[in-house]
């Protein structure tokens, strides 16, 4: 006998009436002991009620898992009221994990063989709800034959679930292309919208597919111009625009069939003119359309005229009120900057004004692509402005806007003076958010330029006279005081304002710098060095730098102690040489940004063969890589290292004439190059060695944005053996910074042709990517 249970509205109400968390417990552990109750008495008549309770406990979150099997004996009952509430438990209770999903396979193709349209459409709604992969192989021919039924509802959801078969089973898409091209023929804007989702699932996932739909290409275009030029319609227009859903997945599809396509594109490209011109913008769903459309005209091969059209729209979006519109005018404009920058360069001035943007997303996209929009031409314009920006900026932007500036100053600087003084602006107002390399960066260029020394040391004098906070400025100001402290005292520099200086407000100063709390280790050694040069500048006697020195000869930091105590025994016991060995640093010639190819790969072979000599480099990280290629090599050892001998190196690098010839040099190779980044593989092949094969792989941005949490991976076949040393870094700066490095180390003793798989991850324009690829065409001086 079953025992009396609630219904599903009163047990509704009962859990809703429950005040607290334990009372709702015990009303459902009741229930759900009267409903396995009721699945143990097998109870034919009142199954489905009780799996409708049982589905509304589960979507509260409490454990249902033992109505599956009912769900299975409700879909296989003849009575469409069990099919409905069995299909709907199928849907909630079983996906793939559960085996029990493969014993409805049956029941679904029962169920898909009938002309009840209801049934059918519960079948299919499952399928593409949950169907596995095999349940998909298995059900194809089904859903294929359903695809063309006379009606609409079944054909809706056939298409539906074809796409949901395509996902996961890409193979199958051999049996729903012929019946597409019938359904692009559709009046019922519901079964052209899956069929469009269809089309682009298969174009995505098979070259087949892709070159077979091309040629829909002028059907796609009349349906588009159909939708655009069609008025006012109740059952399809939203906000004004004729069935907004459709017109996107209609662009989508163009933009993939007209990708690398010439004849595609030419097809399309007055349809898009008239997308762009008539579309309405005052609401989101025109936005979306407009949107699409500028992304299709930027992806397929347009004329230029239309290009220049896509990109004032971009800027007509940045003048929108919607954030959201901004945010994806900004970022598509991001992309854009490389390949059509004059016409992004006209809207810079709104650009500019989304720096002050209070959202934090917007002003930070702002700052990338106005920073991708700097060159030679606009470069003290753009500086000012971004220099502006940086001493308001949130402090989760200075780093970047102030990393920015100094990148852009380096490649465009007009003038060594204007680049100096763009330097020290960046570290007066975020001095503490610069990047390390910025000190070594401005003392080389104020080392370089010989005519703006006494200049530089004024400057930076004045700048260290009114703020010690700054670390990388302190550290620049005492590096050029202890430099050309000299000039500083002269006091015959035209360019500045006249200052009249004294030794001991110099001396005084660098002694505040050294004992102020903030000043980092690293800031008071170079103010020590900096008074133990001035003591051979100055005329005055050195006594008082003499007593400072020999205070911090017993100084906690070790660094800093051993400074201390080497500069006191040049005091007392080489006082003779302080003159020779404090002297002024040589000139520093300062090269462009731009370094010659040849320049570049003897810099190159350089790195590998220290990499030889040195047995055991520091930083050197062996990776227990899978073997992509032959898969797990659980043996790999290390390649030996070298033992050359005694001078050989030497030899080597002299080049005297007793010396061995080199080896053969052996071409560069790229591999691979994407949204501005490339990677090129140098090769060095050591002449002690033959066996070893050391590859330099060298990763540059060129891009409008920086590229970060670089990782470069790689796996070769078992027969070889495989070490990676580590990389320079893991950032790449925009507009071509320095690259990242990274060795390889290749042992091949058997002399077989070489073959490399890449792993590369890494975030590009605020998105992460991963490509895997293999590198197959390798040169053979490599391997032979």
């Amino acid at each position: 006998m079953v025992v009396p249970s609630l219904k599903l509205q009163d047990l509704i109400e009962e859990i809703r009436g429950a005040k607290t968390q334990a009372q709702e417990r015990e009303v459902i552990q009741k229930e759900c002991a009267h409903i396995r109750a009721s699945f143990r008495d097998g109870d034919p008549l009142h199954r489905h009620r009780q799996l409708a309770k049982l589905l509304y406990v589960h979507m509260l979150g409490y454990p249902a898992h033992f109505g599956q099997m009912e769900c299975l004996k409700l879909i296989a009952s003849p009575r469409f009221t069990d099919k409905r509430v069995g299909y709907l438990g199928a849907m909630l209770l079983l996906d793939e994990r559960q085996d029990a999903h493969l014993l409805i396979t049956n029941s679904i193709k029962n169920d898909l063989s009938q002309g009840i349209q209801a049934v059918q459409g519960l079948a299919l709604c499952t399928l593409s709800t949950m169907g596995s992969a095999e349940m998909c192989r298995d059900l194809a021919t089904e859903v294929e034959k359903l695809l063309l039924q006379p009606s609409s509802y079944v054909r809706k959801k056939a298409v539906l679930t074809a796409v949901h078969m395509i996902r996961k089973v890409p193979e199958l898409s051999n049996i729903f292309l012929p019946p597409c091209a019938q359904l692009l023929h559709e009046r019922h804007h519901g079964i052209l919208l899956g069929t469009i989702t269809l089309i682009t699932e298969l174009c995505e996932r098979s070259p087949a597919a892709l070159k077979h739909f091309r040629k829909v290409v002028p059907q796609l275009v009349k349906i588009l111009r159909t939708l655009v030029t069609t008025g006012y319609s109740t059952e399809h227009s939203i906000s004004g625009v004729s069935d907004p859903f459709l017109q996107v997945r209609i662009l989508r599809l163009l933009r993939i069939l007209g990708r690398n396509h010439e004849e595609s594109s030419e097809t399309m490209n007055d349809l898009l003119a008239q997308v762009a011109t008539n579309t309405d913008t005052s609401r989101n769903a025109g936005s979306a359309v407009l949107f699409e459309t500028v992304l299709t005209i930027m992806d397929i091969r347009s004329a230029p005229g239309l290009r220049v059209l896509a990109v004032n729209i971009l800027g007509r979006f940045l003048l929108n009120n919607d954030k959201n519109i901004r945010y994806v005018a900004l970022t598509s404009l991001l992309r854009m900057v490389q390949s059509d920058h004059s016409a992004v360069q006209r809207h810079r001035p709104t650009v500019v004004e989304c720096l002050r943007e209070p959202d934090a997303s917007l002003s930070r996209r702002a700052l990338e692509l106005s920073l991708a929009l700097v060159n030679s031409s606009n470069v003290r314009a753009m500086t000012q402005e971004l220099q502006s920006f940086l001493e308001s900026c949130p402090p989760d932007l200075r780093a970047d806007c102030a990393s920015g500036i100094l990148l852009a100053a380096e490649r465009f600087a007009p003038t060594k003076r204007w680049h100096i003084d763009t330097i020290l602006r960046v570290l007066t107002t975020a001095g503490i958010y610069v990047r390390d390399d910025a000190v070594a960066n401005l003392t080389q260029l104020i080392g370089g330029a010989q005519e703006l020394h006494a200049y530089s040391v004024r400057r930076l004098y004045s700048a260290l006279a009114e703020d010690i906070s700054q670390q990388p400025l302190v550290q620049v100001a005492a590096w050029c005081i202890g430099e050309y402290g000299d000039l500083l005292l002269e006091g015959s520099c035209e360019e500045t304002e006249p200052l009249q200086v004294e030794e001991e407000e110099v001396l005084a100063l660098l002694e505040k710098v050294l004992q102020s709390h903030m000043s980092q280790p690293a800031t008071r050694g170079y103010a020590l060095t900096a008074l133990m040069k001035l003591s051979t500048r100055l005329r005055g006697d050195s006594n008082r730098i003499r007593q400072v020195v020999s205070i911090y000869g017993s100084c906690l930091d070790v660094e800093l102690q051993q400074r201390a105590v080497e500069y006191n025994t040049l005091f007392q016991k080489y006082d003779h040489m302080r003159a020779a060995i404090l002297e002024k640093m040589p000139l520093v010639e300062r090269g462009g940004s731009q370094v010659d190819g040849e320049a570049k790969e003897s810099k190159e072979a350089q790195l590998s063969e220290t990499a030889l000599v040195s047995t055991e480099p520091q930083a050197s990280k062996l990776l227990d890589l899978l073997d992509l290629l032959d898969g797990t090599s659980g043996d790999a050892q290390p390649p030996p290292p070298l033992d050359p001998s005694p001078g050989g190196a030497l030899v080597h690098l002299l080049d005297l004439p007793g010396a061995p010839p080199p080896p053969p040099s052996i071409p560069n190779l790229r591999v691979f190059e994407r949204e501005g980044l490339q990677l090129n593989l140098s090769f060095v092949r050591p002449s002690g060695t033959p066996a070893l094969l050391l590859i330099m792989v060298t990763a540059t941005n060129t891009s409008g944005a920086d590229v970060t949490h670089f990782i470069c991976q790689a796996a070769v076949p078992k027969s070889f053996q495989l070490q990676l040393q580590a990389p320079s870094g893991d950032t790449l700066p925009a507009q071509g910074g320095l690259p990242v490095t990274q060795l390889l180390r290749i042992l091949n003793p058997n002399k077989a042709p070489l073959r490399l798989k890449l792993r590369l991850t890494y975030n590009h324009f605020g998105q992460s990517v991963q490509e895997i690829f293999e590198v197959n065409n390798l040169p053979v001086e490599t391997w032979q």
